[in-house]
């Protein structure tokens, strides 16, 4: 990979794990300090689904702008609505207003729903054929945020005092204000004139399996992993386990999501994107027994590994695969709608989540989820099939 390349990879990767240890430290404690703000129990989870739907919503106009004036004053503004987002969350914390943490998670939703962009730019920046390896890179430096976010979550707990964990959603911005600082840095080439031929409608795009493949399997990948991270502290704490066993449990689970990203694009350029992904959804799958097999602190930890694990799959797999179904002059709308697709669904698991466990238990909710995995390993196989037969024809 050229040097400037390998800056630009570089400068996303370490904005990816800033972005990430963000996400992660809302993640660790958006629930918990949810169920003592919310009216309900079950709006527990209404901040991280605030979070995810920011996100989603982030997605379509975030293409629109980056389009018009370039990828990084998009990646800038996204940061900047990160800073904002945290800020929001702490002076929510302070007045104990749930209304308020909830709105100020769906700013930071929306800096990911910018940031969410960055492995498609590692893309373009990436040598031809490098395309895979490249997104496991950027995706790698979450690995970062296994151990910052979580660690900050706690260690902001007291920083003022009488004021629990505002210290954390601080340091948060401040995590926000280094990326900043970083992606004004970020010089990606122009974009040049599309190649290809000219760009499809949507619609006639959309009809391709593998478009349809990639994205349905990504989201379904995304949303069943967000959806029990989303429960799992409210399950420890449910099931008599002391609150520090929250961290490692997190910190763990976000290893297993981004360390295997280090070969993930390897094994995309050997063995294909659908067997990447069917590993995924089996991981997935392997996930859910172990979690209904007991509820100490093991269970716990084993089977948040094994769900970071298959969602890196799926995802880094669902992703790949979607680079082969469009034209340089669609990538821009291509992408828009897949983050859309992506998020929203992932938006409606996270919203369930607190409802399914407050109503319903860890039991049900990992249950919940096994059609939707069962369905998608299904799609990959079959779009797997069909590559694997077009191929001598090409």
């Amino acid at each position: 990979m050229p040097t400037s390349s390998r800056g630009n990879v570089l400068i996303l990767a370490l904005a990816q794990a800033l972005m990430l240890s963000a996400i992660v430290l809302a993640m660790t404690l958006a629930a918990i300090l949810g169920s003592t703000l919310a009216p309900d129990k079950g709006l527990a989870t209404l901040p991280v689904a605030a979070m995810v739907i920011g996100a989603a919503l982030a997605s379509l106009p975030a293409a629109r702008l980056m389009r018009r004036v370039g990828r990084r004053p998009g990646f800038l503004l996204g940061a900047l609505l990160g800073i904002g987002g945290s800020l929001v969350c702490a002076l929510a914390l302070h007045q104990g207003s749930f209304a308020g943490f909830v709105a100020g998670h769906a700013l930071i939703g929306s800096y990911q729903g910018f940031a969410n962009y960055y492995r498609f730019a590692a893309v373009e920046a990436a040598a031809p054929g490098q395309a895979g390896r490249a997104i496991s890179l950027v995706v790698a430096g979450g690995l970062v945020a296994a151990f910052l976010g979580p660690q900050l979550a706690q260690w902001g707990r007291d920083w003022l005092a009488g004021e629990l964990f505002v210290g954390s959603y601080l340091a948060q911005g401040a995590l926000s204000v280094v990326a900043l600082g970083l992606l004004a840095r970020l010089r990606l080439p122009r974009a040049s004139a599309p190649q290809g031929g000219p760009a499809r409608p949507l619609a006639e795009i959309l009809a391709q399996p593998v478009l349809r493949v990639s994205v349905f399997g990504a989201a379904i990948g995304y949303a069943v992993m967000i959806m029990v991270m989303t429960a799992t502290p409210l399950a420890i704490l449910g099931c008599g386990l002391p609150g520090t066993s929250v961290t490692p449990v997190i910190q763990w689970h976000v290893v297993g999501m981004f360390a295997p990203s280090f070969f993930t694009g390897a094994l995309v350029q050997r063995y294909g994107a659908p067997r990447v992904m069917q590993a995924g959804f089996v991981l997935l799958l392997g996930h859910v027994a172990v979690a209904l097999s007991g509820v100490e602190f093991l269970h716990f930890l084993s089977a948040l590994v094994l769900l970071g694990v298959g969602w890196n799959f799926a995802f880094i797999g669902g992703t790949a695969l979607l680079t082969q179904a469009y034209r340089p002059a669609e990538q821009s709308k291509v992408q828009a709608a897949n983050e859309f697709a992506v998020f929203g669904l992932v938006a409606v698991a996270t919203l369930s989540a607190g409802w399914l466990y407050d109503r319903f238990g860890w039991v049900t909710l990992n249950l919940a989820v096994v059609p939707l995995l069962v369905a998608a390993w299904i799609a990959a196989v079959g779009i797997g099939r069909r590559l694997r037969q077009a191929a001598p024809a090409a």
